[in-house]
């Protein structure tokens, strides 16, 4: 991320930003991506751990074999129950 940030750019794409990490480091990891949010960056992230990425999201997509499957606010996609039962072990 901060190799990406040097450029300064108006979108920062991240690829499973928290895989293989611990919990603090991943805790670290949405922190900063917040704070880079904030300081008015859009960020596209893919990643597996969708509650969290769902947390700091203003909107998602959830991906099927390459296709949009669901999209929507982050509450949307959290109460919709086919998405729980495919993705989110509910």
């Amino acid at each position: 991320m901060g190799r990406a940030l040097l450029l300064n750019p108006g979108l920062v794409l991240l690829d499973e930003p928290s895989l293989g990490l611990e919990p603090r480091f991943t805790d670290l990891v949405f922190d900063r991506v917040r704070e880079i949010n904030r300081d008015g960056k859009a960020i596209f992230i893919i990643e597996q751990n969708a509650r969290r990425a769902l947390e700091i999201a203003d909107y998602a997509y959830v991906l099927d074999l390459g296709r949009v499957r669901f999209e929507g606010s982050p509450a949307d996609i959290l109460a919709n129950g086919e998405v729980q039962k495919l993705y989110l072990g509910g």
